[in-house]
């Protein structure tokens, strides 16, 4: 099995963790062999707060941001930006608003004036608003016609029936249409705040220095009535088969995603069950289910299993996209191959096999400086222990089949399983 150079990946010794008292986390790592600098961070004030009427509006405030602010207007920042090459973005999330930015190391100063500029100073101008929201209904307008896109909205609204995951991001057309400026104003006024705030920082830079230059441009913001995100409800599990479809007239291609839910991103069973679904459908040609029903039959334009987990339940499920003729013989197919994942779990040769595939990758993720920001990231997200990635080669080598097996065994149910169909 591959072992890899520790001393290479992050660890507590090479990683720069500070709070400051405002709330705000940093987190930094220097790296000289590059010359460029890449930020990345969350704050918590994503669409759990939004409401069912106004679904959206954490995106859309967050994609709000960068249009004009007190000191800039849009064309202002932009041209910033551009002219020294960096970039900067904001998205939403379920959880928490997301960014991230790259630049080279002399104009960092610039891009955390941009980043705090737009974090505390929008003004969210009523035409970038108007614009905004013309380009989110045509993005919703799209997804209304993508059929891998509603099978996995509509697989979902089965699993997480009842639950805040069940709800899209982006909202409907109907939400982001009730949307108001004043919305994104108070939205933003209640929400953001430095508490929960995460920045990481990979590159050319000197931790205390750097510490310094965040402070200088965030240290002093304070929201006293930023509120703590919500409490999760405890998710209520499938106790049949639920098979939904929905009808897109016109398309050649149906989508499937057949699946349930999965474990917490801290849930031990996580580890196990990654390494379980990369022998079912990610490890060489889409693993078992790419082999069963794409490679023997024919059956499918693509066929793969994916795990998703972070901070509330995640989603453990297959997804396949196939002439609409063969719906019924693939979904066959892969509920077989689920069956036998469960009764039989996995031979010590494939749990080698994705072992020595999971250690052999970690580098390569690490290569680059946003790579590392997103280790960071995770580390402090999940609370994992600076050492994490220390550690991971010998976690992942640890991981028996019997626990990949009882991993399946508590997800997986063949006779439980969310079955959404997309297509004609």
């Amino acid at each position: 099995m591959k072992t890899i150079n520790q001393h290479s990946l992050p660890g507590s010794d090479d990683i720069f963790r500070r709070a400051l008292p405002n709330g705000i986390t940093l987190l930094v790592r220097t790296n000289f062999n590059s010359p460029s600098v890449f930020i990345g961070g969350y704050l918590p004030c994503g669409s759990l707060f939004d409401s069912d009427e106004k679904l959206g509006l954490a995106e859309f405030t967050a994609s709000a941001l960068l249009r004009g602010s007190e000191k800039r207007n849009f064309q202002q920042i932009f041209n910033e930006l551009e002219s020294v090459g960096a970039n900067l973005s904001f998205s939403a999330g379920g959880h928490t608003v997301g960014f991230s930015g790259r630049c080279l190391s002399e104009d960092l100063p610039l891009l955390l004036d941009l980043l705090a500029d737009a974090l505390l100073h929008p003004v969210f101008p009523r035409e970038q608003v108007e614009r905004l929201r013309a380009q989110f209904l045509t993005g919703l307008a799209i997804r209304a016609q993508d059929t891998a896109e509603m099978a996995s909205l509509t697989f979902d609204q089965i699993v997480f029936a009842g639950h805040p995951y069940a709800r899209p991001d982006d909202g409907w057309p109907e939400t982001i249409q009730a949307i108001t400026r004043e919305d994104l104003e108070n939205f933003h006024h209640l929400h953001y705040g430095p508490h929960g705030l995460v920045l990481a920082i990979v590159g050319a830079v000197e931790p205390e220095i750097l510490a310094s230059q965040v402070a200088s441009v965030l240290g002093e913001w304070s929201n006293l009535s930023q509120p703590e995100l919500p409490a999760l409800p405890e998710l209520k599990l499938l106790k049949k088969r639920i098979t939904r479809k929905i009808k897109i007239p016109g398309k050649s291609q149906a989508d499937i995603v057949i699946g349930s839910s999965g474990p917490h991103r801290k849930d031990p069973e996580f580890m196990p069950a990654s390494l379980g679904n990369s022998v079912l459908g990610q490890f060489g040609m889409a693993g078992r289910i790419g082999e069963v029903v794409r490679e023997k039959s024919g059956l499918a334009y693509y066929a793969s299993s994916s795990l998703s987990a972070g901070i509330g339940p995640g989603a453990w499920d297959v997804s396949a996209g196939v002439n609409p003729a063969n719906i019924q013989k693939v979904r066959d197919l892969i509920g077989g191959e689920i069956t036998r994942f469960v009764e039989k779990g996995v031979t010590v040769e494939e749990l080698a096999d994705s072992q020595s595939n999971f250690i052999g990758r970690l580098p390569l993720s690490l290569e680059s400086n946003a790579g590392v920001v997103g280790a960071l990231l995770n580390i402090e997200r999940f609370d994992l222990g600076l050492d994490y990635y220390r550690r991971y080669p010998e976690l992942v080598r640890s991981v028996t089949p019997d626990e990949v097996l009882a991993a399946a065994r508590q997800f997986l149910h063949p006779d439980r399983l969310a079955v959404a169909i997309a297509g004609s």
